[in-house]
């Protein structure tokens, strides 16, 4: 059975283009192929991001860096691990960079804030839903333990792909994953004591 090259089209998926051979032609130049290999892992690196920083601006913001960045060092994609492990390391990565940034900002927001007088006292708020307070019990764990539990609780990744894509040891990652759990049931007990 032949192929052309002028027939073969860059869908990933499809019995002629291996993500292999389209990482190759992105090598190439082949802006076609990249599109392809964009496609084919956009989402994902998106709700990776957004589950990581729980804000759509920002995670589409992260995914357009993420992107930006496996452009930049498609070259630098050994073949190692899964491209989808490589790709997903680097997301991370820039993920966890801008949530720092973001903090480094609102700190000093914050200590902006502290010098202004108070003109009224603070409102007492209603009790937030449990999903708020997932969230926001979530998005206060340590970086190093909410990517780990993004990664294993959100988004289903194994130890094993969570280790080669923050570069760390398999017990590392499920040591963290364990505190994760542990911070989040601490933050969680006096809304749902019994599940503590």
């Amino acid at each position: 059975m032949k192929t052309t090259q002028e027939g073969r089209g860059h869908a990933l998926g499809t019995a002629e283009v291996t993500e292999h051979q389209c990482i190759e032609d992105a090598r190439a130049g082949d802006a076609r192929a990249f599109r392809s290999l964009y496609e084919a892992h956009v989402d994902r690196v998106y709700r990776l991001a957004y589950r990581m920083c729980g804000d759509d601006d920002m995670a589409r913001d992260m995914t357009q860096e993420t992107f930006i960045r496996v452009h930049q060092r498609l070259d630098q994609f050994r073949g190692d691990s899964a491209f989808s492990t490589w790709l997903h390391s680097i997301a991370v990565s820039v993920t966890l960079n801008g949530l720092r940034k973001v903090k480094r900002t609102r700190s000093r927001e914050h200590d902006l804030d502290d010098v202004a007088p108070l003109t009224a006292p603070p409102t007492p708020r209603a009790e937030p839903d449990l999903r708020d307070r997932l969230k926001a019990a979530i998005e206060a764990l340590p970086d190093i333990y909410r990517a780990v539990f993004v990664m294993h609780d959100l988004e289903g990744y194994n130890h094993r792909e969570i280790a080669s894509a923050l570069d760390v040891a398999e017990g590392t990652s499920k040591a963290r994953l364990s505190r994760a759990r542990s911070r989040l049931r601490e933050a969680l007990d006096d809304f749902a004591p019994e599940y503590a």
